[in-house]
């Protein structure tokens, strides 16, 4: 019998880490002497790895510019954290359902597009870092949605896709469930809309994390 597994996606799933994310976005554009993108531009492309999301948001530019400005994001995110002002709260109730879920048995993993580095501080941070066996992060795997992040935890943690269950909030991550075949939750609190979710084929999206606990549990 397989372990039952629930992956979560980092930022806009268990962080609202938005007004850092843009901060930094901003920053690296304006670096090189470009227009930053609005907000919701850059909300757009959060979960896909630094690369692919310039990618998007500047197509224009070629590959190595892309890569170029992926590192000058990296260098104002890092420089946030030197200033403090890294700003990534916990949604409300997230932290009981993570310690729920642990005590109930699910093992834990998340698939983010952070780099290792920035997901073990915000775990840390959090205090919550223990109850995930399995972290998968754009340091090692292809963009999501490709399903490589996932398979990855499945296999590290004795899961099946039928016992598996991928919680995000973009339809990179919906996406990214049903090629990996497990079950795709949408939590609608995040940077894309709920009906983008439902577009996306999530199986459901829950509005809080009341609602979300029971998403996960049933079958």
């Amino acid at each position: 019998m397989s372990n039952r597994l629930a992956v979560f996606d980092c930022d806009g799933t268990l962080v609202d880490s938005q007004h850092s994310i843009c901060t930094a976005m901003i920053r690296a554009f304006e670096g090189e002497k470009l227009v930053p993108p609005d907000r919701a531009t850059i909300l757009s492309v959060v979960g896909l790895s630094l690369p692919l999301a310039m990618a998007r948001l500047l197509p224009q530019a070629d590959a190595a510019y892309h890569d170029h400005l992926a590192e000058g994001y990296k260098l104002a995110f890092r420089q946030l954290r030197r200033e403090n002002a890294v700003s990534e709260p916990l949604y409300p109730g997230i932290a009981d359902l993570i310690r729920e879920l642990d005590a109930d048995g699910w093992l834990l993993g998340v698939a983010t597009g952070k780099s290792d580095r920035g997901l073990n501080l915000c775990l840390s941070h959090h205090g919550i870092h223990a109850h995930f066996v399995t972290l998968q992060t754009a340091d090692r795997h292809p963009s999501k949605p490709h399903p490589s992040m996932l398979l990855t935890a499945m296999a590290e943690a004795g899961a099946s896709p039928e016992s598996t269950v991928m919680i995000g909030d973009t339809s990179f991550d919906i996406d990214m469930a049903l090629a990996a075949g497990t079950r795709a939750l949408g939590v609608g609190w995040g940077y894309h809309t709920p009906q983008d979710l439902v577009a996306a084929g999530a199986h459901s999206v829950a509005m809080d994390s009341e609602e979300l606990r029971g998403h996960i549990h049933a079958r």
